[in-house]
């Protein structure tokens, strides 16, 4: 196989586990992170049953290991962003002066949330990087963790069906040979990427955006969002409970109803993968899952996740609001669906409406007034998931 240089930008969970399977696929497996000097060489990725008994080690390798973009991505062949949704338009912004114009790179992220095919236009246009390849795949393709910062990750096991889309479908066969495979099937035998024809069937798809803040809201309404101790936190998954699995339903039929819409709309696009909740968790584990709570309760690789809070002065443990399930998934998750409603003239979205102004209230800060979307004022804030910034010339466009 073809050995590439492969740039990994963001050391959070998921680099753990890219690191060893890149690297013992062959290529030349490289860093970008605020942190270098906490990285080993050597990554160890743990993969581990439900029961926490490690059942393999995969060691990888890096290359090179820097903070500084113009020392790794000019000679990057492909690169992928392991970062937080609300971080991908900062970041490009920060690399995009790096890439070679004069050769074809790949770019992309391992989870599409957010609207990156909107982002990279953008990218494309302002620095002329007419020779980028960029695609978004659907979902993490695992479940990971970090044991040791910069050493150690853990990862819980993969997912059986993934979902990819890429600006151009005829670069479908070469990017799974060279990259795809490399991600799941070629080491846990499970795991291959279908295409997707649209990027929208992506960031529509449901899956962390209402999951998030569902559950968030859900245990605000019953514990004021505040624990004395915290051992009184209730896990985020394995404690779901019929209330948040109410509220995530209901959030997902407002998310049904936009994509209902667009589908009526454009019918000569191909929204095969645009999915609701259950129908994407089927997919995506090959379960036979029929209720939201029991598709968590009974997750073999989501039970001992935390629900995220920090502790205040007083005490208390509270929501941490600077987590990714509020800047992720409010501003580049709740928001894009209530601006597709507006533009649809969809109004009936009630639990849409009441989540993003719990969250916005909670947060202290204003995203909608009267349940309309405010428009962001200055595109360069990296905060906004919201599409307004991408000043595209038709809706039309953000279809695609």
């Amino acid at each position: 196989m073809e050995k590439l240089n492969i740039t990994i930008i963001g050391g959070g969970n998921s680099s753990h586990t890219l690191i060893p399977l890149l690297s013992n696929a062959g290529h030349n497996v490289s860093l970008q992170t605020r942190n270098p000097d906490k990285w080993s060489k050597n990554v160890i990725m743990e993969y581990t049953n439900k029961e926490g008994q490690v059942i393999d080690r995969l060691t990888g390798k890096l290359k090179y290991v820097s903070n500084n973009p113009q020392e790794i991505i000019p000679d990057s062949d492909i690169i992928i962003l392991s970062l937080p949704v609300s971080v991908y338009r900062l970041m490009l912004h920060n690399i995009a002066p790096y890439i070679d114009k004069n050769r074809k790179v790949y770019i992309g992220v391992i989870y599409g949330q957010g609207g990156f095919n909107w982002m990279m236009e953008n990218i494309i246009k302002e620095y002329n990087l007419y020779n980028l390849v960029y695609f978004s795949v659907g979902l993490l393709p695992w479940i990971t963790r970090t044991k040791e910062y910069g050493k150690i990750g853990i990862n819980y096991g993969p997912k059986k069906v993934n979902i990819i889309a890429i600006n151009n479908n005829n670069e479908f066969n070469y990017l799974n040979e060279i990259l795809l495979n490399e991600l799941c099937y070629s080491y846990f035998k499970t795991g291959e990427f279908r295409l997707s024809d649209t990027f929208l069937s992506l960031i529509l798809s449901v899956d962390n955006q209402i999951i998030h803040l569902s559950r968030l809201y859900s245990l605000y309404l019953q514990y004021g969002g505040k624990w004395e101790r915290l051992e009184d936190v209730p896990l985020f998954y394995r404690d779901f409970d019929d209330l948040s699995a109410e509220i995530m339903k209901e959030l997902d039929l407002d998310y049904t109803k936009i994509r209902s819409e667009i589908k009526k709309k454009f019918p000569d696009k191909d929204f095969t993968y645009m999915l609701d909740y259950l129908n994407l968790e089927r997919l995506s584990y090959g379960s036979s899952n029929t209720n939201i709570k029991e598709s968590f309760i009974n997750s073999p690789t989501l039970g001992q996740i935390p629900t995220p809070v920090v502790k205040e002065s007083n005490g208390f443990f509270v929501f941490d609001k600077n987590h990714r399930f509020f800047k992720d998934d409010l501003y580049y998750g709740l928001v894009i669906a209530k601006w597709f409603a507006e533009k649809l003239n969809i109004d009936d979205t009630p639990m849409l409406n009441q989540i993003i102004n719990w969250a916005q209230n909670y947060l202290g800060d204003i995203v909608m007034i009267d349940n309309k979307l405010i428009i962001p004022s200055n595109i360069y804030d990296f905060k906004w998931g919201n599409p307004d910034i991408y000043k595209f010339k038709s809706f039309e466009d953000y279809i695609f």
